[in-house]
């Protein structure tokens, strides 16, 4: 059992390294919290996806504090350095381009990698593209599974929305603007016609959402080419009778053939474990375990 107590040693010893995860603007730049720029200036070094990026924010709050890379490329070597840091009683923040670190970006190893050494890991809490979009959608907001980026794969995409299909929460997920329109049409031949939420370019100046059904959205794009990334927002199956009368597919199966079933249909074995443990309702570590020798 890991139990962490942020804040009940302050003092800035040796080995008591601690990782801070800062969210950053999503756009606007105001929307940096005085804690967040706070942290910045404090900590000994800044790891950034993109260092470019982040000196810009630096530059404008006057944040003077060393800069290294961090990002999926380099994040091997990048996190064994991060991680001497953290050992020698270094703090450390970690960014992304945008919104929270390790959402859709690099940073769950890093994360998972100081707390198995005993370092704190530390929200500094801010904008987060899916949940700002999501309040503003009309969408119910009571459940909602956050799915990330779709597959590019049109085989892998198809089989991901045929998972996906019959959640009944709202489901939300990024595409980026090239690919967003054959993934709408993709979930149209797949779920049907159901009410959709695109939201793009938010806290920006030309914010913009696009509120109707699947359809509708693809019939607007049609001599409109879409620009910037889109947080999407569909809203959850719902259940019949007959679905109620239906038995799940997989429960004569071991947790072994279910995911076995999953890879013969195409899945990667790190999506088919997923899947199976979404299924089942189990965590995704003891599906793992059942299927280390597939």
């Amino acid at each position: 059992m890991n139990i962490q107590q942020s804040y009940k040693d302050t003092i800035h010893n040796e080995g008591s390294g601690k990782l801070y995860l800062v969210a950053t603007p999503i756009g606007n730049l105001e929307d940096m919290t005085f804690r967040a720029v706070r942290m910045l200036k404090e900590v000994d070094v800044i790891a950034a996806e993109d260092t470019r990026q982040t000196r810009k924010l630096l530059n404008h709050y006057d944040i003077h504090t060393r800069l290294i890379s961090y990002h999926e490329h380099n994040k091997q070597s990048s996190g064994k350095h991060i991680m001497e840091r953290l050992e020698s009683g270094e703090q450390v923040a970690l960014v992304s381009d945008a919104g929270l670190p390790a959402i859709s970006d690099p940073g769950f190893e890093l994360v998972r990698e100081a707390i198995e050494n005993g370092h704190d890991v530390i929200p500094i809490p801010g904008a987060n593209a899916a949940l700002t979009g999501l309040i503003a959608s009309g969408m119910d907001t009571s459940a909602f599974t956050f799915i990330g980026f779709p597959a590019r794969d049109k085989k892998m995409l198809k089989l991901q929305l045929e998972h996906w299909g019959k959640w009944e929460t709202t489901l939300m997920m990024y595409e980026a603007p090239h690919r967003v329109v054959k993934t709408l049409q993709m979930m149209l031949e797949i779920w049907g016609d159901r009410r959709i939420v695109l939201a793009r370019e938010l806290t920006k100046r030309h914010e913009e959402f696009l509120r109707g059904k699947i359809s509708e959205c693809i019939e607007h794009f049609i001599g409109n080419d879409p620009l910037g990334e889109f947080c999407m927002f569909i809203e959850g199956y719902e259940r019949t009778a007959e679905d109620d009368q239906e038995t799940s597919w997989w429960t004569s199966m071991s947790i072994q053939e279910h995911v076995s079933r999953y890879i013969q249909e195409g899945m990667p074995k790190k999506d088919a474990v997923k899947a199976a443990a979404l299924d089942r309702g189990l965590p995704k570590r003891e599906v793992y375990n059942e299927c280390i020798d597939l």
